[in-house]
């Protein structure tokens, strides 16, 4: 886990500051805890930029050479005082002095952050505020800084890097421009691919209702647990007209397929995975796979072949060296062959390139200069109110990943931790006369569920944390199917909800 490399560099001598609403396991080892309310984070950081303006703390070198529209983020952050910010973040204005102060006193400073910066309604604007902060400290272009975002599951950059978007195609070659269609059209073979940008899943998923959409292929995601207002999931799943699910295992999601694809696990086949940091690394086969089950590029391969494609790659090896690296401009120079031991970064031009271990070098944009973008904080699509006076967020335990497709299936693990708890503070569990462990109803807007109480001095007042493990007692009965409205990422981190002794 990345939270043991930060754990490790804590001992050498690293500084650390937490800034989330609970006091999790990481807290312990931080110089400083920053406990700011759900939802708040824009207001937060503009009012570190603030201060770092104000006291002429920030990079002022990095700023005028390699930074454009300073003037334009200067004026948006000079309304976030420490008191406006503290107000809306819930937070001492001494603390925000404190924390910029302690952030401009250290050079390179990291700054990691994880679903609980994108998973809003404002999460795009939330890590373009991040990227404001790390520009303003000149803390990009240099090793150990720069903004480090922390995946939720292992390849999801990797599948980024594959075209894995309704915009692009492998490499970020946007679907819009002529020429990377005329490209791919060559390489595949094929005439007139569309130069519109595609469906994202929330709105996938609307069309099956609509019958806008009338086939649909899930490849390895279990959407009726992951998706936010799970009655709202199973009836759009349930209105499809053709629906094929590829997986390792049958789950909630392979209940509403019409096909079923047995595919191989991650350990049963050779390929790659990439990382955060941009590594390409080799992924090989340690098992054979079980019963019918083929690899996904096997599945996919004969799919093509009877639609009229006969694709010449044969491995994963093929389909890197001979189509992925040869279409990708930022994977040109990564072969297998040079990926045995531990992995090359892209960009990676040539194969006499080393890879790229930190982007911006000396404050070189891939645009030019870099872009500083101001933005307003904005509250939640739903906050708390006299009805429902909790605020809801969510997220993922130690013990298990994701939905359990896998790790449910671990007997040691069930052991560990073998169902689900709304984890509730000590101050609300005793106005409401709570004890730990007991069973509690919290019901939202759109569902409700029967969980055990887990009484902690982790989670602050007014806020109730879960997790999606598990389907009896998931939190996605509850979110709120809102999205930021340019990445449709759903805001599973706050919605409102109450809670009732049972």
């Amino acid at each position: 886990m990345a939270s043991t490399f930060l754990k490790n560099a804590v001992q050498k001598g690293a500084r650390l500051i937490v800034a989330d609403p609970r006091a999790h396991r990481l807290v312990d080892f931080a110089e400083l805890h920053v406990p700011l309310r759900v939802g708040s984070d824009i207001a937060f950081l503009n009012g570190l930029m603030h201060v770092l303006i104000k006291e002429e703390l920030y990079d002022k070198k990095f700023v005028q050479s390699c930074t454009m529209d300073f003037e334009k983020l200067k004026a948006q952050v000079a309304e976030y005082t420490p008191e406006m910010a503290g107000k809306i973040a819930g937070l001492a204005p001494e603390m925000i002095v404190d924390t910029a102060r302690r952030l401009a006193s250290v050079k390179p400073v990291m700054l990691c952050y994880t679903l609980g910066i994108t998973e809003h309604t404002c999460g795009k604007n939330n890590v373009m505020s991040v990227a404001n902060l790390q520009m303003l400290l000149g803390n990009m272009g240099m090793e150990c800084g720069g903004v480090n975002p922390l995946r939720g599951q292992n390849n999801v950059q990797g599948a980024c890097d594959m075209g894995a978007l309704p915009n692009v195609y492998c490499g970020y070659q946007a679907v819009t421009d002529p020429k990377a269609r005329e490209k791919f059209e060559k390489a595949w073979g094929v005439e007139n691919l569309p130069g519109n940008v595609g469906l994202m899943i929330p709105q996938m998923m609307d069309g099956l209702v609509d019958k806008k959409v009338r086939g649909f292929y899930i490849f390895g995601e279990n959407l009726a647990n992951t998706e936010p207002d799970i009655r709202k999931v199973e009836h759009e799943l349930a209105s499809a007209e053709f629906l094929v699910v590829q997986d390792i295992f049958q789950n909630e999601t392979t209940k509403f397929a019409h096909v079923i694809l047995p595919a191989c696990a991650w350990s049963e086949n050779n390929g790659t995975f990439t990382n955060s940091e941009r590594r390409v690394s080799r992924v090989r086969k340690a098992s054979e796979p079980p019963g019918e089950s083929r690899p996904n590029w096997w599945i996919f391969k004969q799919l093509a072949k009877r639609m009229g494609h006969d694709w010449a790659s044969n491995s994963g090896q093929e389909i890197w060296d001979n189509e992925v690296s040869v279409l990708s401009p930022n994977l040109f120079g990564i072969k297998f062959h040079r990926i045995e031991n531990d992995g090359l970064q892209w960009p990676c031009t040539d194969e006499c390139h080393p890879g790229t271990t930190f982007l911006h070098k000396e404050g070189n944009f891939s645009c030019g200069l870099g872009n500083f973008v101001a933005v307003e904080w904005t509250p939640p699509a739903e906050v708390a109110d006299e009805e429902y006076p909790l605020v809801l967020s969510t997220g993922r335990r130690l013990y298990h990943y994701h939905t359990r497709t896998q790790t449910g299936r671990c007997e040691g693990l069930n052991d560990l931790l073998g169902e689900e708890t709304a984890d509730i503070s000590l101050a609300d569990a005793e106005s409401m006369g709570i004890e730990d462990r007991e069973y509690i109803k919290v019901k939202s807007r759109r569902g409700e569920v029967n969980v055990r109480a887990r009484v902690t001095p982790e989670v602050p007042k007014g806020m109730v944390w879960m997790a999606f493990h598990f389907r009896e007692g998931n939190a996605n009965w509850l979110t709120n199917p809102a999205f930021d409205p340019v990445t449709l990422t759903a805001e599973y981190k706050a919605c409102a909800v109450r809670i009732e002794k049972q």
